[in-house]
């Protein structure tokens, strides 16, 4: 088949897709169409070279086509391309399943249990696993959980949170121009709290050299007294079965909260019954310099969802529970599940996940990522236009931070944000807007980028940042 040129490709689009999709801008701007992918680069139906910033929403941490999760994926599709879901079960969905338990549960409980974090008694801890194609089904899978766990239907979400687009997720998505065309449709079992954003509340938190969470001495502390207020007065009603959070909120805007904020949440859940689910979709395996976010303060959850970077380019997602609670939830089979997909755990997708995770610790990438997030956040720092009247600060931690764009009176610097996004693109720098007002230009790339390749995206951000009025 003939390679089309972008122009026919859009023309394309706009007669058969659906137009509330892909934006196009009317003089052809936006966006490139991609054709190939290779480690931190990517080639456009021109044949031009971009350096990826985005990692493809964070789904290329070892790197775009990464040979041996490809091969990976190859060889399985010649053996076996396609199994039964919730019926006659293929080898590799088990072997995943047993790892993702060992990466998780077992793994936080042998720490505990090594007097890493707070002490535990009884046996380690054990993960089970309901895999799920997207994000968003894993976060349903979650909910569901929690329901039939604690017979409750209330979930305490954040603002600014993204949880996925199913009608499930909807209801613990914030941001209204997801949610408001469907209200109607949706049984708003959500309550939302404010997330409390160190940075937007004056407590800045970076990322130590360690990797490790760190406050800024001279910042004052987040008031999370009334935050915790507010959250007692919601699980004192008795009918709230789960609190739901990313530990860094990635669509939300690169938003970091303070240190104590996962151990108050997870506090609040013991002490009410509730269950404490973490959406890691997009900060899990490494993104933030540590296999999970939550791993920076410590916190393990009782209930974590996974995808993205799991398999490095195949649709595959996992809901990952502590084994009391999943056994607690979810009766045994008895020949018909109550939640199953037709591609549950597809065969192609857990090779590669294995393949993926293999590679993240064979480069040692964690680590490697706690490093170079360390030296990010302080180049990012450097970064402003001396001339201009935007006034850029550091957000995220890892390799997930980004510059947000503010006007002098406060206001998001919406327009100004994309423009420079859009100015980088046509320079082979490929970035995406991040927060509620795009005015977030996020650093989420492969994390087996190189300190030059960043720097030269640093330059390049920080030239169009100078030419700002």
């Amino acid at each position: 088949m003939a390679k089309n040129s972008s122009t026919q490709v859009f023309a394309q689009l706009r007669a058969y897709e659906s137009r509330n999709v892909t934006f196009m801008e009317a003089d052809g701007s936006w966006p490139i169409v991609w054709a190939r992918a290779r480690g931190v680069n990517v080639w456009d139906s021109e044949g031009r070279k971009h350096l990826d910033l985005t990692a493809a929403f964070g789904v290329a941490a070892a790197g775009h086509a990464n040979p041996r999760v490809v091969r990976a994926g190859q060889r399985q599709m010649a053996t076996l391309l396609h199994a039964m879901g919730d019926v006659h079960p293929h080898s590799l969905k088990a072997v995943l399943a047993k790892e993702l338990s060992a990466l998780t549960f077992e793994r936080w409980s042998s720490e505990q249990a090594k007097g890493k974090r707070r002490k535990t008694k009884g046996p380690a801890f054990t993960g089970k696993t309901i895999f799920c194609n997207s994000g968003f089904e894993a976060v349903e899978a979650a909910l569901k959980t929690a329901a039939l766990a604690t017979g409750k239907r209330g979930v305490i979400a954040f603002e600014g949170a993204y949880h996925g687009l199913g009608y499930g997720a909807l209801n613990v998505t914030h941001r209204a121009h997801f949610r408001s065309p469907f209200r109607a449709q949706l049984r708003e079992f959500g309550h939302f709290l404010p997330f409390p954003d160190a940075v937007g509340r004056g407590v800045l938190t970076a990322p130590s050299a360690s990797g490790r969470l760190r406050r800024a001495e001279d910042s004052a502390p987040y008031p999370l007294r009334e935050l915790r207020t507010r959250l007692e007065k919601l699980l004192r009603r008795g009918d709230v079965g789960a609190i739901l959070v990313e530990p860094v909120q990635a669509r939300g805007g690169l938003q970091v909260p303070p240190p104590e904020f996962l151990p108050h949440l997870r506090e609040m859940c013991d002490a009410h019954g509730a269950l404490l689910i973490l959406d890691e979709i997009y900060t899990g395996f490494g993104r933030t310099g540590k296999w999970f976010a939550c791993e920076h303060s410590g916190v393990v959850p009782d209930v974590i969802c996974l995808g993205k970077a799991l398999t490095g380019g195949f649709p595959l997602s996992a809901c990952v529970g502590r084994a009391e609670v999943m056994d607690a939830a979810w009766p045994v089979s008895t020949g018909e599940a109550i939640h199953t997909s037709t591609f549950l755990g597809h065969p192609v997708g857990c090779a590669m996940a294995l393949a993926q995770i293999a590679e993240l610790q064979r480069l040692k990438l964690v680590e490697r990522t706690a490093r170079l997030g360390a030296w990010l956040g302080g180049e990012l720092a450097k970064v402003h236009g001396p001339k201009s009247k935007v006034q850029s600060r550091v957000r995220g931690v890892g390799l997930m931070q980004g510059l947000e764009l503010v006007r002098a009176d406060g206001s998001p610097a919406t327009e100004e944000s994309l423009g420079i996004i859009k100015r980088l693109l046509h320079r082979g720098f490929i970035f995406l807007p991040e927060g509620e007002h795009a005015n977030v230009i996020g650093f989420t790339p492969p994390l087996t980028i190189t300190q030059r390749d960043l720097r030269r995206a640093i330059a390049a951000l920080a030239d169009e940042l100078a030419t700002l009025p």
